[in-house]
């Protein structure tokens, strides 16, 4: 028997999962809108969950990306001076909560370098203040245009092993970044980390210190006027996050600060397209309180 023509006794070649899996349904699907009936059908018949059937839907959506559709548009990129010393930079690292930041000469459109916040722990152990030279420490940056394709993007990124690139337009000017993060969050939905806050909670106002509170963006304007005695509109927003975003005049990132009627609002979480979370201040009984204390 010739050992290099078996039999066909001994079977056929297994046929691979998605050949088994799209088999059930009828026969391979012949275009996008077939495969995407074919995974609903899939849930349907208690094959799949919902949660899968998303993340299959969000691969196939990803397939159709550019870059410039997930990106963190440039407003909202959170920089650090090259020139700056180590306390200058630092409040930033520790309020945005980001572990990575371009490092930027004279302007946005001149990024040297990303630097990592874990890259500054070797200097924060020394018992004095250090002197940190952030060309030392930042790492090279990553640039890739605004068309670039998002799939393309991410097998990048996992086999290149960086996290971050910064995103440029047809004119070599920076128009955003983009982590691996953006691009994950297209297909599993949003991510969330040790600095978000749980929107699920009973409560939309947690007094947190004195004349401070934290306030849920979606907290409707009515309920946060009743909380706090003021009188701010609700014709034309109907949560305390959209005035606030209208008084930015643009998304704001996480620690800007507004003063609006004798409150500061600040951004204590967000996301590429909405608030999240604020921190409430009212300033009004604050400074009525230290002109007591002062008196006294």
């Amino acid at each position: 028997m010739n050992e290099d023509n078996p039999p066909s006794s001994q079977g056929s070649p297994k046929k691979s999962w998605f050949e088994r899996f799209t088999q059930l349904f009828g026969g391979e699907p012949k275009n996008r809108k077939e495969l995407v009936d074919v995974i609903q059908d899939a849930e349907e018949r208690d094959l799949i969950d919902q949660d899968t059937k998303e993340m299959i839907k969000g691969v196939l959506e990803v397939s159709d990306l550019r870059v410039r559709d997930v990106m963190i548009p440039r407003s909202q990129i959170i920089t650090i001076e090259k020139n700056q010393n180590l306390d200058a930079y630092l409040s930033t690292i520790i309020e945005s909560g980001h572990s990575r930041f371009p490092v930027v000469d004279k302007d946005k459109d001149h990024i040297e370098g990303i630097l990592l916040a874990k890259d500054l722990l070797p200097y924060g152990f020394s018992g004095e203040a250090p002197e940190v030279e952030l060309e030392s420490v930042m790492r090279p940056a990553v640039v890739v245009p605004e068309s670039k394709r998002v799939d393309v993007l991410l097998k990048e990124f996992r086999q290149k092993r960086y996290h971050m690139a910064i995103v440029v337009d047809e004119y070599g000017g920076v128009s955003g970044l983009v982590t691996i993060e953006d691009i994950l969050e297209e297909i599993v939905g949003d991510i969330g980390d040790e600095f978000d806050t749980d929107e699920d909670q009973s409560e939309n106002i947690r007094k947190v210190g004195k004349q401070v509170w934290s306030v849920a963006a979606l907290t409707p304007v009515e309920e946060f006027n009743e909380h706090f005695g003021c009188q701010f509109s609700d014709e034309e927003f109907d949560t305390i996050g959209g005035i606030v975003s209208h008084a930015f005049n643009h998304l704001p990132m996480r620690g800007e600060k507004v003063e609006l009627a004798g409150f500061e609002f600040k951004v204590v979480n967000a996301d590429t397209r909405r608030l999240l979370q604020l921190q409430v201040r009212n300033l009004e009984k604050q400074n009525f309180r230290t002109e007591d204390e002062s008196a006294a």
